[in-house]
């Protein structure tokens, strides 16, 4: 994991947003970042290596089209903010299912 993947995991896992979230899940033909099964949801850490908005544009209309949502934040809004980030996960999410 990159820096910025490790403090963005920090606040995803053990359910810190009331839903849980896997790293590293096969969404085949790709894999993701981070994915939250249960709302659907793609949150994704992008860095320098990630530059082409075409490439992002298409794999983004991929797992649109299987039905998730995604979000993408840079690695260095991740890093300054991480809360900020977190807050716009967690409005994403919404209300946590019940137990």
């Amino acid at each position: 994991m990159t820096d910025a993947e490790r403090a963005l995991w920090y606040g995803l896992r053990r359910s810190q947003l009331g839903w849980r979230f896997r790293r590293q899940h096969p969404i085949p033909p790709f894999i993701v970042d981070f994915a939250c099964l249960e709302a659907m949801l793609v949150v994704e850490a992008d860095g320098g290596q990630h530059a082409l908005a075409s490439e992002h544009a298409l794999r983004d209309d991929g797992l649109r089209g299987k039905g998730w949502r995604v979000l993408r934040f840079w690695n260095n809004d991740i890093l300054e903010n991480r809360a900020g980030v977190l807050q716009t996960i967690a409005a994403a999410l919404g209300p946590a299912p019940p137990p």
